[in-house]
């Protein structure tokens, strides 16, 4: 009666199991297959969105158990093993029953899981050790396949339409954070946004992002990023306060992510409420800064290129500008990494940070966000998503950078 909207190619997921498999083998060799519950990593494993169990034996084929939403599954899913389950007691039958039982030790999502259901899982699953199986997917996910780079690439591309051309010619200064806003959601939803992105850090949550004018862009934040903001709410720091009022002569940072297909590209556009000129000094050095960052980062987004190294240079090259106490963000707000890796999650592997040693992979993407914040005015600066490849980051959300100026 139904068919899917969208089927995933069975090859496209072979190989996305092929890669947790050799990750697995590589740093965790006494695990017999991986393990995986949440909403994300069901569907980069087995094509459907739903919060289940995603069995991947290291021989032998997955198995995808569901308590709900199985006939579902099996219209999205092109993976034969789709199980109904009713409690974690019945996975290990359910396990073998299908072919792939569960061995001595598996390597979990351990962020899949809240503590109480864990301790469920443990609990009815007594004989298994657990190990950690994050940083599997996490690396998995990061190398994205051409299927993937397809979706995100006209992800991106409507992404800076809508940031570069559509959302400038229906705003104005005189406007509110929250007019705004909405004014980024309407242009966003013509252009297909699903108005849902996803975060992979436990408890951090995101919608639309950040619209930040004048001083909110150095509002404290508790949000992991350089960009403050006041925010709808205390109960909902997303998007923009309705009584901030977007004055002439100031900035407007809107960092709002874009997502089309399950794909996500992160991309922030500073819009000048004045003409070029009418920009202070210290605004216009700390924007061409951001821009030369982007630009220096992005031609050494090779495979391997040492994510801290190019970090490291960063900040040095900051202070030796004079211009550290407002790189990437004002204190308290300032954050100590310049980009991140971005596609089902916006918040995803790898990190330009200290502590990220592991070389860059070739298709990995990675949205570089320097900023700077300028006391007393707000926060300029720039972000785009990239792609590594042999010849330097391949630029998905377009390539003009700089400011859009609105008299």
């Amino acid at each position: 009666m139904f068919s899917a909207l969208e089927t995933l190619p069975l090859s496209e997921l072979r190989a996305r199991w092929q890669s947790c498999r050799d990750l697995l083998a590589e740093s965790s060799p006494r695990a017999g297959g991986l393990m995986a519950f949440s909403k994300v990593a069901v569907y980069y494993l087995a094509g459907t969105c739903n919060q289940g169990v995603f069995w991947l034996p290291m021989e032998g084929e997955p198995v995808l158990f569901l308590r709900r939403g199985a006939e579902r599954a099996r219209l999205e899913s092109p993976m034969a093993g789709v199980v109904e389950f009713r409690s974690y007691r019945d996975l290990p039958g359910l396990a073998a029953d299908a072919g792939s039982p569960l061995p001595e030790a598996i390597a979990a999502e351990r962020n899949g899981l809240p503590w109480a259901l864990a301790d469920s899982l443990r609990k009815h699953l007594a004989g298994v050790e657990f190990l950690p199986g994050d940083l599997v997917l996490a690396k998995a996910q990061s190398v994205k396949s051409e299927w993937e780079l397809g979706k995100m690439r006209l992800c991106g591309q409507r992404h800076h339409r809508c940031l570069r051309e559509l959302v400038p010619a229906r705003i104005h200064p005189g406007m509110s954070e929250r007019e705004i806003s909405h004014a980024c959601w309407e242009v966003f939803f013509e252009q297909g946004h699903m108005g849902q992105m996803r975060m992979s850090a436990f408890g951090e949550e995101i919608f639309l992002g950040h619209v930040s004018a004048g001083d909110s862009g150095n509002y404290p934040s508790s949000f992991d990023g350089p960009l403050g903001l006041r925010g709808e709410h205390p109960a909902l720091p997303f998007m923009g306060y309705a009584r901030k009022v977007w004055n002439p002569g100031e900035p407007l940072a809107l960092d709002v992510g874009f997502t089309l297909e399950g794909y996500a590209t992160d991309k922030t556009q500073v819009v000048w409420a004045g003409p070029e000129s009418s920009m202070p000094d210290e605004a216009a050095r700390g924007q061409r800064f951001c821009e030369d960052v982007q630009a220096w980062l992005a031609e050494r987004l090779k495979p391997g290129a040492v994510p801290s190294e190019l970090y490291a240079h960063c900040v040095e090259w900051a202070e030796k500008e004079g211009l550290s106490n407002g790189f990437m963000a004002l204190p308290p707000n300032s954050v100590s990494f310049l980009g991140h890796g971005i596609g089902l999650t916006i918040d995803g592997f790898p990190v330009i940070a200290k502590g990220f040693d592991e070389p860059l992979v070739a298709n990995q993407t990675v949205a570089l966000e320097p900023k700077y914040g300028v006391e007393g005015l707000g926060m300029v600066g720039v972000e785009n998503t990239f792609v590594v490849t042999p010849s330097g980051g391949e630029c998905l959300t377009g390539d003009e950078y700089g400011p859009v100026y609105l008299d």
